[in-house]
C-alpha cells in the first residue's frame, strides 16, 4: 500500500473522529446544563431553607461545617439536597419508627379506638399513631425525592466532566489530523508501507 494512501485514510478518519468527539462534547455539556438547571429550578420552587445545624450533636466535622456554611440558604444544588436529606431528615427520621412499624401501630390503635369509641385515651392514641405515620411517610417521601434530585444532579456533574474530557480529546484529535494533513503533503509519492 502506498504511504500517501494510508496517510489519507488515517487523516480523514482522524477528522471524522474529532468531529464526533466535538459533537459528543457539546451534547454532554447540554445534558449537564439541563440537569443542573432542572434540579436548581425544582429545588428553588420548593423554597426549602437549610438550617444552620442538623440537630445531631454527634455529627462529623464535615457535616457540621456544611450546615454552618449553608445555614439560612435556600436549597438550589444537588449536594445541598443530599446533605439535607441524609443528615437532617435522615437524622430526625432515625428517631422515629420505620413506616411499616408506624403503620402497624396505627392500625392497632385504630382498631382499639373503634372497639371502644368512648375511650378518650384510645382515641388520643389512635390520633397520635396516625400523626406518626403521616410524619414518617412525608419525611421518607421528601427524603427520597431530594435524594433523587441529588442523583440527577450528580449525573449532570459526571456529564460535565465527560464533556470536558471529550472536548480535549476532540481538540487533540483535530490537531493530530491537521498534523497528518501537513505530513501528507511531505510524503513522497513513491513511498510504501
Amino acid at each position: 500500500m502506498k504511504r500517501k494512501t494510508f496517510d489519507k485514510i488515517v487523516t480523514f478518519v482522524g477528522f471524522g473522529l474529532s468531529i464526533f468527539l466535538l459533537v459528543a462534547a457539546g451534547l454532554l455539556n447540554w445534558g449537564a446544563t439541563f440537569a443542573d438547571g432542572a434540579v436548581k429550578s425544582q429545588l428553588e420552587a420548593q423554597e426549602i431553607v437549610i438550617p444552620a445545624s442538623n440537630g445531631d450533636s454527634s455529627a462529623d466535622a464535615a457535616t457540621v461545617a456544611f450546615f454552618e456554611a449553608n445555614g439560612d440558604k435556600t436549597m438550589t444544588t444537588g449536594k445541598q439536597a443530599q446533605m439535607y436529606a441524609e443528615h437532617y431528615i435522615g437524622f430526625h427520621l432515625s428517631k422515629m419508627p420505620k413506616y411499616a412499624a408506624a403503620s402497624t401501630a396505627a392500625r392497632s390503635a385504630a382498631a382499639a379506638a373503634a372497639a371502644d369509641p368512648t375511650n378518650a385515651d384510645a382515641q388520643a392514641a389512635a390520633a397520635k399513631a396516625n400523626a406518626t405515620v403521616e410524619t414518617v411517610f412525608k419525611g421518607e417521601t421528601l427524603r427520597g425525592t431530594l435524594l433523587t434530585a441529588y442523583a440527577f444532579w450528580e449525573l449532570g456533574q459526571i456529564a460535565l466532566i465527560s464533556a470536558g474530557v471529550t472536548l480535549l480529546g476532540g481538540i487533540l484529535m483535530l490537531l493530530l489530523s491537521i498534523a497528518g494533513l501537513i505530513h501528507l503533503r511531505r510524503t513522497p509519492e513513491d513511498a510504501t508501507i
